[in-house]
């Protein structure tokens, strides 16, 4: 397994940034974040049906390409770079580890092929509203004589307005367990939640006696969840260098442009300095990221630790340079008419989600047995 940009992942990465520069122009996403759905059915058909970008992950048994982390990394940072509204973070990011950690043969061969042909759009909801990422579960599975039925609630789900299939962690009897809800079943209320980031689509999913079907083995569900999350966080990852790399060239093309005294401010060294810097932030998070996603396909014992790193490099570096951004552009930078402030609000919603960095350093001493 190769780690990085090899001959066939440059082609995958021009042609993903050919298909969004044709298609998702910050036009279309200022268009389609407008919309009660946030994404345009189209695009995600288009997406689904003739880049075939669900199924790159999906294990070829289960209907997908069978191809992994490190060339879905790939796609991911093109769709951070063009700030692509869409459910694939939720389906392939989210729904499809959490599925394959699982090892529930039963629930992969239902649920994966619909995953991978975009029939179905995925998201997993473990959050509630206290908003911690590693933060105790209240939602109540019980079962009874028709199957298991689940009590709660949901907060920050990603897409939770769009998805058709929610796996939803709960307390069973015998532990934190997961479990898979469809939207359209019985006792399942969505609400769409304000955000910061109107890029990405967030709700609230109530759960009132809703039929539910477990994923996996009764009291397994935070082994799910922590390794489901680990491949989350190398995407997001990858999703952000996407997101700082477009930050920097808006940077540097406005510096080369923009004058004062007679000369473009990219002349001034303090204008230099931001700039040199938020480069090697990049570069630093562009390794952390690609490493975390070949641990991912190798299924090697340092994804815990390099999925820390990944998240925390890339938050921080995806920030700085969203945020030196808008200062080199000045005031027009803060208008909404200019787009980096779109930039900005995808930075700092991506440095939260999933957990900010001190969230992941922490967690990272906890695995290498530091605290």
């Amino acid at each position: 397994m190769s780690i990085g940009l090899n001959t066939e992942r440059r082609e995958l990465a021009s042609s993903i940034r050919r298909f969004v520069s044709r298609h998702v122009s910050m036009t279309a996403v200022r268009r389609v974040m407008e919309t009660p759905e946030g994404f345009d059915r189209e695009i995600w058909r288009q997406m689904t049906e003739e880049l075939a970008l669900p199924a790159i992950a999906v294990p070829e048994i289960y209907g997908g390409a069978g191809y992994g982390y490190a060339d879905l990394a790939v796609v991911m940072e093109e769709l951070g770079r063009g700030l692509v509204p869409s459910p694939l973070f939720g389906t392939v990011a989210l729904a499809l580890p959490a599925l394959l950690a699982s090892e529930d043969q039963g629930a992969l061969e239902e649920y994966a092929p619909l995953l991978a042909s975009g029939s179905i759009i995925g998201t997993l909801a473990w959050l509630e509203d206290d908003a911690a990422w590693g933060g105790d579960t209240r939602t109540a599975a019980l079962r009874g004589q028709h199957g298991w039925r689940l009590d709660g609630h949901k907060s920050y789900v990603l897409e939770g307005q769009a998805a058709d299939l929610i796996l939803v962690s709960a307390k069973a009897p015998n532990g934190l367990s997961l479990f898979a809800v469809a939207a359209d079943a019985p006792g399942v209320v969505r609400n769409l939640l304000p955000g910061f980031d109107q890029t990405r689509r967030l709700g609230r999913i109530e759960l009132h006696d809703a039929p539910a079907r477990l994923i996996g083995e009764v009291g397994t569900g935070d082994a799910i969840l922590s390794k489901a999350i680990d491949h989350a966080a190398v995407l997001l990852a990858a999703e952000m260098v996407g997101t700082a790399d477009a930050c920097l060239d808006m940077s540097v093309e406005y510096a080369k442009l923009r004058k004062q005294f007679g000369r473009p401010i990219g002349a001034f060294q303090a204008v230099k300095h931001k700039c040199a810097e938020v480069l090697v932030g990049l570069e630093g998070a562009r390794a952390a990221a690609y490493y975390g996603a070949w641990a991912a396909d190798d299924n090697s014992d340092e994804l815990p630790v390099a999925a820390c790193i990944a998240k925390a490099t890339a938050a921080e570096a995806c920030f700085r340079a969203a945020g030196e951004n808008v200062q080199i552009h000045g005031g027009v930078g803060a208008t909404w008419e200019h787009d980096a402030h779109l930039y900005l609000k995808r930075a700092k919603t991506s440095y939260i989600l999933l957990g900010d960095p001190s969230y992941y350093r922490q967690r990272l001493a906890d695995r290498i047995g530091l605290s």
